[in-house]
């Protein structure tokens, strides 16, 4: 499949799904938004993934490319093709969906728990997404879950933690793909945001156990699986 990927700052790309979608055989391209490259014509993609960012969906003062960005993601989505979001990612799927996105009670920096809900059982994701699972988080806002989809996860800060529409739309607020290299490069370039709030770790913690990330990456393989076996 030919698989494109959004990506909003230098220092957040695919991570550990770069390996996953190389080694399965995949063409992968990308849009550089932040360096202006152009998006591509929808019918010369097969599945789109929308990485993470510290900006919000709402600043298209500061970053203009985002309003073509929400429609370029829009299109893809009418289009039928398969859709990831992850993070900022998710927040823009959301808002194409016409959710709203607004800054969460707490900023979630760290490692914490997300649970599944019961009405996932009928997704493709019943499976792949265990029913309780400590996850990476960085962000500052959330979104409400779009009409039509069935919410994915929750955690004690954040309750709409991600959504699935369709068995091909998927927004995921937490990372599964990072790597303890990702994770570095986030806290040099974000690490202002490691304010010591209830729901924010330090940069010790964040780092201190590397099973950590194997295990949120075997997670992202399944997700990936997942979408595939569907549809293809």
């Amino acid at each position: 499949m030919r698989v494109h990927y959004l990506q909003h700052v230098p220092f957040e790309g695919l991570s550990s799904i770069e390996s996953v979608l190389k080694g399965k055989g995949h063409q992968l391209s990308s849009t550089h938004l932040y360096d202006g490259q152009p998006l591509p014509p929808v019918n010369d993609i097969d599945w789109l993934i929308v990485m993470g960012g510290p900006m919000g969906i709402y600043e298209e003062n500061i970053y203009p490319w985002l309003s073509e960005e929400k429609q370029f993601i829009k299109k893809v989505i009418n289009a039928g093709k398969i859709v990831l979001g992850i993070c900022l990612g998710a927040q823009l799927i959301a808002s194409t969906l016409g959710a709203k996105v607004y800054k969460n009670k707490y900023r979630e920096i760290g490692w914490f728990n997300i649970r599944r809900p019961p009405d996932t059982t009928n997704t493709i994701l019943s499976t792949a997404m265990p029913e309780l699972a400590e996850v990476f988080h960085w962000h500052g806002d959330t979104f409400d879950i779009p009409e039509g989809a069935s919410i994915l996860a929750e955690s004690e800060a954040c309750k709409n933690q991600g959504f699935i529409i369709d068995d091909r739309v998927v927004a995921l607020q937490f990372h599964l793909e990072t790597t303890v290299e990702s994770a570095k490069a986030l806290i040099e370039n974000c690490s202002g945001e490691l304010d010591g709030s209830v729901y924010v770790q330090t940069e010790n913690e964040l780092l201190s156990n590397i099973q950590r990330f194997i295990s949120i990456n075997r997670i992202m393989i399944d997700v990936l699986n997942a979408l595939e076996e569907k549809n293809t």
